[in-house]
């Protein structure tokens, strides 16, 4: 994101930016052992370090733009801005709902089982790395952009879904309007939260760089757009980016045009305060 100009372009739209630097970097490694919870300790790890970085950086009156692999990184940023915001919401732009565990999931990869274990669910050293269990209360989320037809949403998560009170605005829904989808899905946190978290997951538009790609995803110009109205919003807390995979993306074209759309939408913030 650095090579890509990502510095340069929040700067040039007026924003004033710190980089904190880079924590320690882990990759995904087969855990045979742990077939259904892999890499636990490392996942967790990872969450408590985010989350302490995160703190440092809202009590130096800095909103945090944090950059990492997959999902489980959100868990992270939650636990830390909870120790600011207690009443906490989340608007999730993901091609998936993640409400896989450790008792559903085919692959026992952390990044399926996100939601789960923001709803308490799961690996208990993961559910309660923050300062309450579960981290958020289903009311007080957004699910935007989340993609059935793609086939990554396990059976176990559509029936967790259709049980669930979170705010459903699938990708079916956004097609005619997708801005118009987000400021409405808005509403509701403004009602229930004195701030919320962005996440943006790649996954959610049509993004060949993406971890994973899904089909019939989100239109990129369309979900930039969205996501500008909502990063512009006065109780955006915080914005996490995932999923892009630099192997996908050898000579950086795609990292390009991400950063281009953070860029977009993070100067939206910029415009509302001058």
């Amino acid at each position: 994101m650095r090579a890509a100009g990502l510095l340069e372009e929040l700067r040039a739209r007026g924003l004033d930016v710190a980089d904190r630097g880079d924590l320690p970097s882990v990759s995904y490694r087969p855990d045979p052992e742990h077939p259904r919870q892999q890499n636990l300790d490392l996942v967790v790890d990872v969450a408590r370090r985010v989350a302490d970085a995160v703190d440092l950086a809202v009590a130096g009156h800095r909103l945090p733009l944090v950059l990492g692999g997959d999902c489980s990184l959100s868990l992270g940023v939650i636990a830390g801005l909870l120790r600011h915001r207690p009443r906490l919401g989340l608007f999730y732009f993901d091609g998936d709902v993640d409400l896989e565990t450790p008792e559903t999931t085919p692959s026992g990869v952390f990044d399926g089982m996100v939601m789960a274990h923001i709803l308490g669910r799961g690996a208990p050293q993961l559910a309660g790395i923050g300062p309450r269990r579960p981290l958020l209360a289903e009311e007080d989320i957004v699910l935007f952009g989340y993609n059935v037809d793609s086939g990554w949403i396990d059976p176990p998560e559509l029936d967790a879904l259709e049980r669930s009170r979170m705010w459903k605005y699938p990708v079916s829904r956004l097609r005619a309007d997708a801005v118009a989808a987000a400021r409405d899905a808005l509403t509701h946190l403004d009602r229930r939260s004195d701030g919320f978290l962005v996440h943006f997951d790649v996954d959610v538009m049509d993004y060949p760089a993406a971890d994973v790609p899904h089909p019939r995803a989100l239109d990129s110009d369309a979900a930039f757009a969205a996501l500008r109205v909502v990063v512009a919003a006065p109780g955006c807390a915080g914005v996490v980016v995932t999923e892009h995979n630099a192997e996908r993306d050898p000579d950086n074209t795609h990292a390009a045009r991400l950063v281009r759309g953070l860029a977009d939408a993070l100067g939206g913030r910029a415009e509302r305060t001058r």
